[in-house]
């Protein structure tokens, strides 16, 4: 069931997909190169990089659940405004002990605007437009983590990162009182009581876990693209601007794909299915060009990672609503975004172990051939039942 809206609406919810992932990133990329402000060793640094993604990973399926019991909006507005807060409390109080807890904060905060923002996308569209919406609410999204490092630099260059964090703060306050503004109230609709198991049946049903499995797997190649690719280039003798455009190419080629991506599935030109088995396969095979020498081999990884993914990602959160009633559309969100950080963990650790006994080009192929199983074993099956038809008597 969709809400009648005017397209206005839409660019709030586009811009707190643009926070959340500069948000994410800009800080992320930046802590390690500023010991001034506690980063004083690579194990604190591991334990605020993981602060943000514990939070999310902890508290997404919570507040996608809150969503629906209380309304979409409400939740992404108050994430909005506590991100704001967690990000001033460290602007102001300019304490190391605050970087912690401004760090847990807007994971905290990041869990709840982030399913919520996805929800409404789902619920502010007619189906026909879904594919469309996820597509463009994608691509704001890619934009955020492409201009989060570059942007979040030269901020912590101006001004440490007392600055970046005061830039935080403001954006998100000023994204919060847009979707005040602009986006509808969303009322929840009535929801049939729930038990454990109920849950546990939906979520384990195919037409829960194939996209979120596809979403997995983008996201952990994406996150292998974007963290390995200058370790491939450094050893190939490439510089940082050559090895830092190869990461440019990947977000940008990510997207660009979504808006197309998503057109294409609501004007049927594309089917979930071939879409995601398709941009498995792409990103499979972006994944295997690690092999290639040189630069070519490197903008090859990148522009292979970034057409996949971006070809994945709409179509898996267009499937995901399509499936979904639509008084659960914040659980199954939250319960996918889960899905999505668990490939952003796993993915980077299952090729930096392949890479530690082997090489780095055999992490590549690891990860490669984990994304092309499940497309490939599909196919296999499909032209078995075909050939088995064919040959079978009438």
């Amino acid at each position: 069931m969709s809400v009648p809206v005017s397209r206005a609406a839409m660019w709030p919810l586009y811009a707190t997909g643009f926070t959340t992932a500069f948000g994410a990133h800009a800080i992320a990329a930046n802590l390690g190169g500023f010991s001034a402000d506690a980063v004083t060793s690579l194990l604190v640094l591991g334990g605020l990089l993981a602060l943000y993604d514990g939070a999310e990973v902890l508290l997404k399926p919570v507040f996608g659940s809150l969503a629906d019991r209380i309304g979409a909006r409400p939740v992404l507005l108050g994430g909005l405004v506590a991100f704001a807060a967690a990000s001033a409390l460290y602007a102001l109080a300019d304490s190391p002990g605050w970087l912690w807890a401004a760090r847990l904060g807007q994971g905290a905060a990041a869990s709840a605007f982030s399913p919520s923002a996805s929800a409404l996308v789902a619920r502010l569209n007619p189906a026909a437009r879904r594919g469309r919406a996820f597509g463009s609410y994608g691509f704001y999204k890619s934009i955020g983590y492409t201009l989060g490092p570059l942007l979040g630099g030269v901020l912590v260059w101006a001004g440490g990162l007392r600055l970046l964090f005061t830039v935080m703060a403001v954006l998100a306050a000023c994204v919060a009182v847009w979707a005040a503004l602009a986006v509808p109230a969303v009322p929840p609709l009535p929801r049939a009581r729930q038990t454990v198991l109920d849950l546990a049946r939906r979520l384990s049903a195919p037409a829960f876990l194939t996209p979120t499995a596809a979403l997995a797997g983008a996201t952990a190649a994406l996150s292998v693209g974007v963290g390995f690719l200058p370790v491939s280039g450094a050893a190939a003798g490439l510089g940082t601007v050559a090895t830092g455009a190869a990461v440019s190419v990947l977000a940008a080629s990510a997207a660009l794909i979504q808006p197309l991506a998503g057109r294409a599935l609501d004007a049927g030109r594309l089917s979930t299915r071939t879409g995601l088995a398709t941009g498995l396969l792409v990103t499979a095979a972006g994944l295997g060009a690690a092999v290639l020498p040189g630069l070519g081999g490197i903008l090859a990884v990148a522009l292979l990672i970034g057409a996949g993914t971006g070809l994945i990602t709409p179509l898996g959160f267009a499937a995901l609503a399509a499936s979904t009633p639509p008084e659960r559309l914040g659980q199954t969100m939250g319960s996918a975004e889960l899905g999505r950080e668990l490939g952003d963990a796993g993915g980077p650790l299952l090729v930096a172990g392949v890479a530690t006994l082997f090489t780095l080009t055999y992490g590549f192929a690891a990860l490669a051939v984990l994304l092309a199983i499940g497309p490939l074993a599909t196919v296999i099956t499909t032209l078995n039942a075909r050939r088995r038809s064919t040959h079978t008597p009438p």
